[in-house]
């Protein structure tokens, strides 16, 4: 047990409520990609069967495998031919934000049936242990991971949807300058994840921010019962 707690990122006893949480968080994740740009006339990610919440069709074996061993990995990307859209720019924006946004309502929705357990007394009325911890876990680690999710995938470096919002939002000339240095905006993405100090100085700011969000979500609803 000592060596499989030492080779996975997670404890072994959170892994399971881990990998359910990142089940539902990629699948709708990914999902939204491919709704709204279907919606907006692209039928790329339909043509490809992406618009759909089967999370066989998302999930990319070894990103999870990476993400499970050393803390990142990724989604089967869905692709986006902003040529079909009306209005490329805009609806690009919509279709790059959709991701994120909807791993902030997963969060909020998450955080919202926790809170109301815990403030109606209905989860500290349950006399099995095992199910209360489970259940506590669970919300903990689905909650938490996806306001992370929503706050990490904002980040302006390829190949995260903040960066392709970037390219929509700035001037032409600029977004064809960012093009040019895209390969090495990865390279530094991948340093920032690799190296301590970066992540401590990048990454942990953004894990901090999405527990605030999350306690203090679940404080205001709590506080509602009282």
């Amino acid at each position: 047990m000592d060596f499989l707690n030492s080779f996975f990122r997670y404890p072994i006893d959170q892994l399971p409520f881990f990998l359910l949480t990142i089940l539902i968080a990629f699948t709708v994740h990914e999902f939204a990609h491919a709704y709204f740009a279907n919606k907006f006339g692209d039928p790329t990610a339909k043509l490809l069967g992406r618009v759909t919440l089967n999370p066989a069709v998302h999930f990319d074996l070894f990103g999870v495998l990476l993400l499970v061993i050393a803390g990142f990995g990724w989604a089967r990307p869905v692709p986006v031919n902003r040529a079909n859209f009306d209005k490329p720019r805009l609806m690009g924006v919509i279709v790059s934000f959709a991701g994120p946004l909807s791993n902030l309502l997963l969060a909020i929705v998450g955080t919202v049936i926790y809170a109301s357990l815990v403030g109606s007394g209905v989860l500290g009325g349950i006399e099995n242990e095992r199910l209360f911890t489970a259940i506590s876990m669970f919300f903990s680690i689905f909650n938490l991971t996806n306001f992370f999710l929503f706050l990490f995938n904002l980040i302006p470096l390829p190949p995260l949807d903040g960066y392709r919002i970037l390219e929509d939002v700035l001037p032409p000339s600029i977004s064809r300058k960012l093009q040019g240095v895209e390969q090495w905006s990865i390279f530094i993405f991948l340093l920032i994840l690799i190296i301590p100090p970066l992540q401590n100085a990048t990454i942990q700011p953004l894990y901090e921010l999405a527990q605030n969000m999350y306690v203090n979500l679940a404080k205001g609803i709590i506080g509602l019962y009282r």
